[in-house]
């Protein structure tokens, strides 16, 4: 069996090398070529792997280890009997620690007091959802838009002019899609962008397209009372420089890249594959990852409730750096600049998960308590 895969997929050899031969290449240049004999191709979210490059090919087995699915070509998929898994949910929590970070970056610059702001989550699947869990549980008062949920849900939901209209800070977790009831492709259009409350922050870590980058950038041109956060670009690995220079936090599309979540990717589409060609699971990811650098974290109960949140959240990640990181990147041609953004993601430094932090709480404090908890942290 022939195994193309994608080279920055973690955990290739431990999960796939039993199966057969692995071949590893960039993900922009997987190609007609390079999956003509492959039984299986393994992607991230780089590959566009749709009947232009799969057709006449053996691959029998699709697989990306991402949640989204905007790059697989689900209906040729179906036309040609190739079977095709994702991993939901895989790096989720990390996109919720990105998210948490770059609050907390906002806050300071500001001055602002993150419990006294309203939050609009746009998109409440599995990362959407998670982050509301966690922004309701440090008893902040969220709004959820969710029109393909609301459908079929009677209750919680709220449309996006009232997410516009009511909401201080906007985070953006949608799939992207151009068609159907509710497409999200430029789902921020200029309109929407100009409609926003004063100072407002807006956040998009789900897909570049979902924001209209070229109206952003004229509208935070105009409105300086506006604060951007993008982990995602609308032609990446290319990136809007002069909008770049305008965001608070910058990054190469790292949001969801803890070590924790790339490897449960991993994980996933080998479950998938073991199910799709009957082969009986042996590999455990609990026994693969690396035990966390930080894992227990003492606080008396005379902690100031915002310190603690914000060391918890630091002490795991801090997108600070990895914006620093991408600013970097953005010097020479724009040739260079679209190898600097993929080298990025490629060398991305280890970084795990707040979730399963052990929590000590010296004395009673029920304010630390729940921010510990509801950051997923285990409170002894």
């Amino acid at each position: 069996m022939l195994i193309v895969a994608d080279e920055n997929i973690p955990l290739l050899d431990a999960f796939f090398a039993s199966f057969g031969e692995i071949r590893r290449l960039p993900g922009r240049a997987i190609d007609r070529q390079a999956v003509a004999e492959a039984d299986v191709l393994l992607v991230r979210s780089v590959t566009q792997v749709n009947q232009a490059l799969l057709e006449g090919s053996k691959v029998q087995f699709v697989g990306t280890c991402t949640i989204g699915t905007d790059h697989l070509d689900l209906e040729y998929f179906h036309r040609a009997g190739i079977q095709w898994s994702s991993a939901p949910g895989c790096n989720a929590r990390g996109v919720v620690d990105y998210v948490l970070g770059s609050l907390l970056t906002l806050a300071e610059i500001e001055g602002a007091q993150l419990s006294q702001r309203t939050y609009g989550v746009v998109g409440a699947g599995q990362v959407g959802g998670r982050l509301v869990k966690v922004l309701q549980g440090l008893g902040w008062k969220v709004l959820v838009c969710d029109p393909p949920r609301q459908a079929t849900e009677d209750e919680g939901f709220v449309s996006l002019e009232q997410i516009i209209e009511q909401c201080d800070v906007i985070s953006l977790h949608t799939p992207l899609t151009k068609t159907g009831s509710a497409p999200t492709w430029h789902l921020f259009a200029e309109a929407q962008l100009r409609a926003l409350k004063p100072g407002t922050w807006l956040i998009n870590a789900a897909r570049g397209p979902v924001v209209d980058n070229a109206a952003l950038r004229k509208v935070l041109l105009q409105r300086e009372d506006l604060q951007a956060v993008l982990d995602v670009w609308e032609e990446e690995p290319t990136v809007d420089v002069a909008l770049a220079d305008l965001c608070v936090i910058g990054t190469p599309h790292i949001a969801g890249y803890s070590l924790d979540g790339k490897q449960r990717g991993t994980s996933q589409i080998y479950e998938a594959f073991c199910a799709h060609f009957e082969r009986t699971p042996s590999v455990n990811l609990e026994e693969l990852l690396p035990r966390p650098w930080l894992t227990q974290l003492t606080l008396n109960a005379s902690t100031d409730p915002a310190w603690a949140l914000a060391m918890l959240c630091r002490g795991v990640y801090d997108p600070r750096r990895d914006d620093a990181d991408f600013r970097r990147s953005l010097g020479g041609s724009v040739a260079e600049q679209r190898l600097a953004f993929d080298g990025l993601r490629k060398h991305y430094p280890e970084r795990r998960e707040i979730e399963g932090l052990v929590v000590r709480i010296e004395g009673e404090s029920e304010a630390l308590r729940q921010i510990a908890t509801a950051l997923g942290a285990v409170v002894i």
